[in-house]
């Protein structure tokens, strides 16, 4: 009574097992399919009325070769630098990178460093930029830092002699393009021309050539001319644009992405990226969903202006223009993509906040491929700079010689110290002298990151920025502080732009490459293994779904080296089921009962798995650790797929087959797991 108890509860364990094993592949495939899955929600929710939730649609997140964009090395001359500082400096300048991509509103950006030999590098890729001169431009050089104080001073125009200066050499300018004009009409080579005359550092060297220009790019002019042009044609006069004069070439057209146009209003909290509110989580939500009830086409700009924590765009309404769905962050582009053209939809949580949104329009439109030789002009603001309400005071990162976080030794506060050169302390002293109650704004690449008030005047050089910091913000406000502070120039030495269609197209020949292979190991198991190689075909279907669910998970960027590891896991992942099948040959061979035969095989492969999947993740930790970029994406997958498989072969394969395993006749295991009948093993059992 107690052997068959001990049976039933067994049994009862498996049944929960299979169960669980069911479970997890639903999860899996729901995390991985969650449109599919979502549509089936939403039809039974309509044919029954019930509410049903579905799941956020959360992407794969696509890396630089597979989406398409823009990468960009920078060197970072760290030779005026003591060397235990040289690693902070250029971590330094790596934020102020990562600043200014993120100012682009690029979805997903990556901006890593690296030190290869003496050299320390900075890798920077937009998924999704298709306009590498205005990510090169965006991006900029050397991080400046810098002291300002108010503007008081009354606005002035232009002299006269500087009126006649800009006039002089924009008609020089003009002249120019002319003459280049002329050239071409007699028969003068556009390539050559442009690398002798252009004045477009970033495409003079490849002839002029542009790329392709869209309705999104900065070029508007040029994108205007290029819609009425014809392939191969030359502009009959120079394309003024803001940057000057363009002499131009076009070449072929393609569809561009689709494109939405939308209004939001950004209803921040504290914690939220880039957001100065105090409120919470929680009182932020409950404001977006009160003005999300009373939205509607015709006030919504008026309650952007009135509600929305987005400066950027808040006076116009909220209006952001048109846009790609890469040019966002994916729970943006999720939502807004997905609504019809004239819904409100929201409130849609990002990183900055909640998000009621407006879209307004949808279209496609060509982009256009394009050459240019550009003589540059001048306008009013470059000869006299707009006025602004800080001016400059002399007072530069070139003076500080250091900055540090430190506590008040009475109440333990936590501030950043500045410390200035001989120089920077005399004009630190002057500044504070003339600004005692007033505000000092530190500057770091033209954007405010502190706007400490002055107390007292510091003659010393030494001075302490307080403000109710907590030890992260205090240590990140140091580090930008001496990322300015340090000589640290940065110079491109790399770019290369990725087409999105060939992104496109390597990643639908890379799938195809993986359905082929899964297919082709899935026959080569049930061929082979008969009854266990239909479970180790379910395990690695199994197998495949988890290692894509945590792809996602743990946001991994999935490359094209990554899918190589990937696709190659796929043999590993069937590497450890054969193991185990061939001991189970053994054992049944040797005369011992199915039952047995299962287990046995299981607890003799092990060490053999063990240390074969050992050396291999050993092997795949190195590479992640000194490996460049794309070959830490195929160590990086690689060893995620060893570990799931491990847990496919010894956990799921093993249940299912000691699930199934009293339902199949001794007589028939061999014929069932060895592809023949195993008279001996009929005769002698264990």
């Amino acid at each position: 009574m107690k052997i068959d108890q001990n049976k039933t509860n067994t049994r009862s364990k498996l049944r929960w097992g299979i169960a669980g094993i069911f479970g997890l592949l639903t999860v899996a495939l729901v995390f991985d399919l969650p449109r599919q899955f979502n549509f089936g929600v939403n039809w039974i929710n309509d044919k029954i009325g019930i509410g049903f939730p579905t799941v956020p649609e959360k992407p794969f997140r696509l890396g630089l070769d597979l989406k398409g964009g823009v990468q960009l090395i920078y060197q970072a001359d760290v030779s005026l630098v003591d060397a235990p500082k040289q690693a902070a400096a250029v971590e330094g300048v790596r934020d102020v990178i990562e600043r200014r991509v993120n100012g682009m509103g690029v979805g997903e950006p990556s901006v890593t460093n690296s030190h290869i030999d003496q050299y320390y590098r900075i890798n920077v890729e937009l998924p999704g930029v298709t306009d590498i001169n205005q990510a090169i431009k965006m991006i900029g050089e050397t991080p400046i830092l810098e002291f300002k104080e108010q503007n008081t001073e009354p606005a002035r125009g232009l002299t006269a002699e500087e009126t006649k200066e800009l006039n002089t050499f924009n008609e020089t300018a003009k002249k120019k393009a002319d003459s280049l004009l002329a050239q071409l009409k007699k028969n003068g080579n556009f390539e050559e021309l442009a690398k002798q005359n252009s004045e477009d550092e970033a495409g003079k060297n490849n002839g002029g050539y542009m790329n392709f220009v869209t309705a999104q790019s900065p070029y508007s002019e040029i994108y205007e001319w290029a819609t009425k042009a014809k392939p191969n044609e030359i502009s009959k006069s120079a394309v003024k644009s803001e940057e000057g004069f363009n002499v131009l070439k076009r070449g072929s057209e393609k569809d561009g992405a689709v494109e939405v146009r939308a209004s939001h209003i950004l209803i921040c909290y504290l914690g939220a990226k880039n957001c100065e509110a105090k409120v919470t989580k929680n009182e932020a939500l409950k404001k977006a969903e009160e003005i999300y009830a009373k939205a509607n086409a015709n006030n919504f700009s008026d309650l952007a202006k009135e509600n929305s924590t987005d400066l950027s765009n808040k006076e116009v309404g909220g209006d952001l223009g048109f846009f790609t769905k890469e040019t966002m962050v994916s729970e943006f582009s999720t939502a807004v993509f997905s609504a019809k053209k004239g819904d409100i939809i929201g409130p849609v949580e990002t990183q900055f906040g909640y998000h009621i949104i407006y879209k307004k329009d949808e279209r496609i439109t060509k982009q256009y491929e394009v050459w240019r030789i550009l003589a540059k002009t001048k306008s009013a603001a470059d000869i006299l700079p707009p006025q602004t309400d800080w001016k400059s005071t002399g007072l530069s990162g070139k003076q500080l010689e250091r900055s540090e976080v430190v506590s008040d030794q009475t109440t333990g506060e936590v501030q950043v110290s500045l410390k200035f050169n001989t120089e920077g302390a005399k004009l630190f002293k002057e500044i504070t002298e003339r600004n005692i109650g007033q505000p000092v704004a530190i500057f770091l690449d033209g954007v405010p990151i502190s706007t400490p008030r002055v107390n007292t005047a510091i003659t010393d050089g030494s001075a302490v920025i307080t403000g109710n910091f907590n030890l992260v913000e205090a240590k990140l406000l140091s580090q930008r502080l001496n990322a300015g502070a340090l000589p640290v120039p940065v110079e491109l030495v790399s770019q290369q732009s990725i087409g999105a269609t060939l992104g496109l197209d390597s990643l639908k020949t890379s799938l195809m490459a993986g359905v082929v292979g899964a297919i082709l190991v899935m026959i080569f198991m049930i061929i082979f293994y008969r009854l266990p190689g239909v479970v180790a075909v379910f395990a690695l279907f199994l197998y495949i779904a988890l290692t894509l669910a945590l792809f996602k998970l743990l946001g991994f960027t999935i490359t094209l080296s990554g899918i190589a590891g990937f696709i190659m896991s796929l043999g590993v992942a069937v590497d450890a089921n054969i193991l185990i099948f061939e001991r189970m040959k053994e054992e049944l061979k040797r005369g011992k009962s199915l039952k047995t035969a299962v287990e046995e095989g299981f607890l003799r492969a092990w060490t053999s798995i063990r240390d074969g999947n050992a050396s291999t993740l050993i092997t795949c930790l190195i590479l992640i650790n000194f490996g460049t970029s794309f070959v830490k994406g195929f160590a990086v997958t690689l060893a995620l797929g060893i570990l799931v498989s491990l847990f496919t072969a010894m956990t799921i394969t093993r249940i299912i087959l000691r699930f199934i395993v009293p339902w199949v006749k001794d007589g028939n295991a061999g014929w069932l797991f060895l592809g023949r009948k195993n008279e001996e093993a009929e005769n002698t059992k264990i």
